[in-house]
């Protein structure tokens, strides 16, 4: 079994690992454990995500863990200037190979940035919204015609206003991140996210894979 740390920022994400992505990465070998930026120094977790604090937390975390990765928002991600979510991404690489060599950055070494935040996964089935939040039917419409104006739920842009929470919130004033959010994407299901939201998917297929290498490993060393 592999060991996974899934470097997170906030109570949701760390419940999205916990009730949705655990049980599926098990059944593939995989264990991942959220640590919610900060703890893994004993501080106080979550929020304030820069390139320097979260590559710090990462290599912390590699001498207790088979592999490491993170899921942290592009929304309000800081000192990220005009960065794209794929540039912000292998800065994240690029800090880890100028402090410590190329030679050591490790292949178990795997940054990931959710773009635009965790809340764009929701879009992946708008419907859900009216089966888990006493919603009204228009306010369940709204959310279609957010949905209807991008290629892709990730596509939905992080803007102050127009950022994918602010724009549920709007719809569904009663929306609770922590509480809502996760079970959400719980009746939403994976399959449905990957394949709507394909950076999320393709992410979710490299920690797949994780234990499928450690299983082609022994048997390499059993020859």
């Amino acid at each position: 079994m592999i060991r996974l740390a899934i470097v997170v920022e906030g109570p949701t994400e760390e419940e999205f690992v916990k009730q949705i992505l655990a049980d599926h990465l098990r059944q593939r070998r995989v264990e991942p454990q959220p640590i919610l930026l900060g703890r893994a120094r004993g501080r106080h977790g979550g929020g304030n995500v820069s390139a320097e604090r979260l590559v710090i937390e990462m290599v912390r975390l590699l001498g207790s863990f088979d592999a490491v990765t993170s899921m942290v928002d592009y929304y309000d991600f800081r000192k990220k200037g005009n960065l794209t979510v794929d540039e912000l991404e292998k800065s994240l690489t690029d800090l880890y190979i100028d402090r410590y060599g190329h030679v050591k950055y490790p292949k178990q070494l795997l940054p990931y940035v959710q773009i635009h935040e965790y809340e764009s996964l929701l879009f992946s089935d708008v419907d859900v919204f009216s089966e888990l939040i006493d919603v009204a039917p228009d306010s369940v419409e709204t959310l279609h015609g957010v949905r209807a104006r991008f290629s892709t739920p990730e596509d939905i842009d992080d803007g102050r206003e127009t950022a994918p929470s602010k724009r549920i919130v709007g719809a569904i004033p009663n929306y609770n991140k922590i509480v809502d959010g996760p079970l959400l994407a719980m009746k939403t299901g994976l399959d449905v996210i990957r394949e709507e939201c394909p950076r999320f998917g393709a992410w979710l297929m490299r920690l797949e894979s994780l234990g499928q290498e450690k299983s082609s490993d022994s048997i390499e060393a059993r020859r």
